[in-house]
């Protein structure tokens, strides 16, 4: 139900049209960028983390991106804990592969780690192990309903942006 989940969020923006559903798996960084045909660093990928008072955040981040524990402490005063896959699924209300910042089945607050800022367009999943939407910074920033861009990845800097001949 998740996939039709966010399907119907988008219907406020008219763009439900714009969700992909694919035959193959997008679970991965790599399969999704396989299956699209864009380098990994493009796919956006969900971070569920957990604060220090129990209440989940979403990280959304560039596919080629790690949570370098040390910015995310100094941004956010506690340490980077991923949810346990039945958390995620009880707070976001996806499985893990398919989470996304979109169809919420909780208020979780969103943020957006500035290693997505390198592109155009990036590709976030859309509650599925088989969906994702292709969107600019600025759609993602305004259809997650952001609370704002930070900085807290590492090993992105680096990499090779050049996207591959499929």
């Amino acid at each position: 139900m998740s996939l039709e989940n966010v399907k119907a969020y988008f219907k406020e923006w008219n763009r439900e049209d714009d969700v992909m559903e694919f035959e193959t798996s997008s679970a991965t960084v790599q399969q999704a960028a396989d299956t699209i045909g864009v380098i990994p660093a493009r796919i956006a990928k969900t971070l569920s983390l957990r604060r220090k008072e129990g209440k989940a955040i979403l990280v959304v981040a560039a596919g080629d991106a790690k949570i370098d524990n040390k910015k995310f402490r100094h941004t956010f005063g506690f340490k980077a804990r991923m949810l346990a896959p039945d958390e995620v699924l009880e707070e976001t209300g996806h499985a893990i592969g398919g989470v996304c910042p979109f169809g919420l089945q909780n208020e979780i607050d969103v943020y957006l780690d500035v290693s997505m800022k390198r592109f155009e367009t990036i590709f976030p999943a859309c509650g599925s192990s088989n969906s994702a939407i292709e969107l600019t910074n600025d759609e993602l920033f305004h259809y997650s309903f952001s609370k704002e861009w930070i900085d807290v990845c590492k090993g992105w800097e680096k990499t090779d942006l050049k996207e591959s001949i499929l």
